[in-house]
């Protein structure tokens, strides 16, 4: 299992909405779609992390309606961690 940096995110419309979908993740020399990075989360293939505020936090499945997308581990850090995060 690989355990990989997120640097970047993808998304469609506003980038600090955060009622939009991430399309993609990416990191140095990666890029993956959302629903490829949840696959890799729940079957233990790989594991991803977001730095912030000097922190080093876990991103994660999570499901709001029915419908599975990731997010970072709650931490005292603001704004969200993945929305943070620059285009890919």
């Amino acid at each position: 299992m690989a355990r990989l940096q997120v640097t970047c995110i993808t998304k469609r419309g506003d980038h600090y909405d955060a009622h939009e979908r991430i399309q993609a993740i990416g990191g140095d020399g990666w890029k993956k779609p959302e629903d490829e990075a949840i696959a890799d989360i729940e079957s233990g293939a790989n594991s991803f992390y977001v730095s912030a505020g000097g922190e080093t936090v876990d991103v994660v499945v999570a499901t709001h309606s029915g419908r599975k997308y990731l997010k970072t581990k709650p931490d005292d850090y603001s704004p969200d961690n993945l929305l943070a995060l620059p285009e890919c």
